[in-house]
């Protein structure tokens, strides 16, 4: 079994910082793409970062210059730090990694259970 687990959501007023974390375990071959979308209320899920095993990273619009996305291949572990939050990134925030299990030949999208993030004075 896979799992993603995530930490460090929680309540913050406009301009402050966040650090989301996501660690992915269990029987785990590779790692290509991990990332985070979020879903904010009466929205559709998007893709905030993501972020291959190579290190290249892909960022929304929104949140260019003011999120950083990284991982730890060793760990298989992806961060995201955000910084001069706004009310509208209030949202449940999730880790997606698109990863191969040893035994299996294809790679799985797989999710973590959400976290909430609030941005608001």
């Amino acid at each position: 079994q896979v799992q993603l687990v995530e930490s460090g959501g929680g309540l913050v007023q406009p301009g402050g910082s966040l650090r989301l974390s996501c660690a992915a375990s269990g029987r785990i071959f590779s790692i290509y793409t991990m990332g985070w979308y979020r879903q904010g209320p009466g929205k559709q899920r998007e893709l905030v970062a993501s972020i291959i095993s190579g290190g290249s990273t892909n960022y929304a619009d929104s949140v260019k210059g003011r999120f950083t996305i990284s991982r730890d291949n060793a760990k298989n572990t992806v961060l995201l730090q955000m910084n001069s939050l706004k009310p509208e990134d209030t949202a449940v925030y999730y880790c997606n990694a698109n990863l191969k299990q040893w035994g299996y030949d294809r790679f799985d999208a797989y999710w973590g259970q959400g976290t909430q993030v609030t941005v608001s004075s």
